[in-house]
């Protein structure tokens, strides 16, 4: 998959972190329910979590906010070389502790090392006109190691964010990425995602192209 930041909207004000235990019990019920559903287990080889040889789970307590900034810097370095700023490319273990605290972090592991992450909110609180459906949700640091791009590990988070959002209550995604990146918002586009607009943020120097999917039509 691109060595991008699949970023939703960058929010980089403010400071919070997420409430984690009626969240998480809330959480728990829902995968369990799923997995049922679908008649599988939610961890082990074919595991509703399951990741190759690793897992994906919640950031929790003890998880090192540098490691994931440090994947982070990795995933967009690319994108930084050819003069794509994302803010992810340089942000510092503050910035990403205040980015993960604004909504649920999700983070992928092969065996002790993080090589995957995305944060999911559900509404999102946009900025004053920045082009947003009502109650739609969104993803950011949505990023991959570069040793496991193109292993379907991104596709597998993108859906993840995707069910959190609707588990959540909105029934659409808005998010944001480089108007330069055409690999990239052309990845997005193929997944149902459909421009809508433009942004700026303060902290790149691009003009971001913001695109919406219907959860409806997955």
């Amino acid at each position: 998959m691109p060595s991008s930041e699949l970023v939703g909207p960058q929010d980089p004000e403010g400071r919070g972190r997420p409430a984690q235990a009626g969240l998480d019990v809330q959480l728990g019920r829902e995968l369990m329910e799923r997995a049922q559903a679908e008649g599988v287990s939610l961890v082990g080889n074919g595991g509703l979590l399951a990741v190759g040889l690793g897992t994906v789970r919640r950031f929790a307590e003890g998880d090192s906010v540098e490691e994931l900034t440090h994947l982070l810097h990795l995933a967009y370095a690319d994108h930084a070389a050819a003069g794509r700023v994302f803010f992810a490319s340089y942000q510092s273990a503050q910035d990403t502790a205040y980015r993960l605290g604004k909504g649920e972090c999700w983070v992928a592991f092969q065996g002790n090392a993080m090589v995957a992450t995305v944060t999911v909110a559900a509404p999102f609180a946009a900025p004053e006109e920045y082009p947003a459906p009502a109650g739609a949700g969104s993803f950011w640091q949505l990023a991959v190691e570069p040793s496991q791009q193109g292993t379907g590990l991104g596709q597998r988070l993108l859906t993840l964010a995707e069910e959190r959002i609707a588990a959540l209550g909105s029934g659409q995604v808005v998010i944001d990425t480089s108007s330069q990146a055409s690999e990239l918002v052309g990845w997005y586009r193929r997944r149902g995602y459909v421009p809508v607009g433009t942004w700026r943020w303060d902290v790149t120097n691009y003009d971001s192209v913001v695109l919406v999917k219907d959860l409806s039509e997955r």
